[in-house]
């Protein structure tokens, strides 16, 4: 199974502003400034982060995810939540011929932690073998930063910060996630009870 996201955070989506405002550092950086670029790579750094540790995607944003084989034929998780729309599944053959699935074949069925794509009849379609699927969805809580949820955006805010004041600490190349983004995200991890089983 592999994930690709097909359409990057622009720019202007960005809180540029709000973590000049967090990091308390005026308004004496012009529009621009190089210390922009700086402060746009820390936050998409602390959004990815953020991102890979609950599964739930912060900017609306277009991926793609390609399966060899259905998990479940009669409903396949999406790895990323929230899902909003899927936009197109595509079969692929061995020989790389892509063939759009009817749209009438199958539903999204929106979950906060394991949205699903669903079979209008019995079974999902069938994959050929040494074939593979990818499913074409958007993802994301919302297209700005004021619509993503209070407590992920000050997560978001907080492990920029950190990244920032940080930069130059060659101790965390391991990474890590400070103890107040860990208590702001922990709701919204996907708790696992079994083998591929989420709730």
């Amino acid at each position: 199974m592999m994930l690709i996201e097909e359409t990057p955070i622009p720019d202007a989506a960005l809180p540029v502003e709000a973590f000049k405002a967090h990091l308390r550092l005026g308004s004496g950086f012009g529009p621009d400034d190089v210390q922009d670029v700086v402060l746009l790579s820390f936050l998409r750094a602390a959004i990815a982060a953020v991102e890979g540790r609950t599964g739930k995607v912060l900017l609306e944003r277009q991926f793609q995810q390609t399966v060899k084989a259905w998990r479940r034929i009669d409903g396949h998780v999406l790895q990323v939540a929230p899902v909003g729309q899927v936009s197109r599944v595509e079969l692929v053959d061995h020989q790389g011929t892509r063939v759009d699935v009817d749209p009438a074949a199958y539903w999204l069925e929106r979950d906060g932690h394991g949205p699903k794509l669903r079979p209008a009849g019995a079974a999902l379609p069938r994959i050929v073998q040494a074939g593979s699927a990818v499913v074409h969805f958007v993802a994301g809580f919302a297209d700005n930063w004021e619509s993503v949820p209070a407590d992920l955006r000050q997560a978001g805010l907080m492990l920029a910060a950190h990244y920032y004041e940080y930069r130059h600490d060659t101790g965390l190349s391991n990474g890590c996630m400070p103890f107040g983004v860990s208590s702001l995200i922990e709701r919204y991890k996907a708790l696992r009870l079994g083998a591929g089983v989420m709730r």
